[in-house]
């Protein structure tokens, strides 16, 4: 559990200090014969702080119960 709690912390403040990731995907446009044509899109995906922030407190509160546990 404490393990899981340090993962969402990280996770939680990347996800409020970043506020989403970008990734490039390569699509094939146009095919003629053994030539192609391809395109590179830059996408986004955001992610909205109040999710950022529920993994933040969700995290924090499993790290204090495995604390407590021990």
């Amino acid at each position: 559990m404490r393990i899981l709690g340090i993962i969402l912390i990280v996770a939680g403040l990347l996800g409020l200090l970043y506020g989403g990731f970008s990734y490039t995907r390569r699509r094939d446009t146009v095919r003629l014969g053994p030539m192609s044509a391809t395109i590179e899109q830059r996408e986004s995906v955001p992610i909205p702080p109040i999710l950022g922030g529920i993994a933040l407190l969700g995290g924090i509160a499993l790290v204090v119960m495995s604390r407590r546990r021990s």
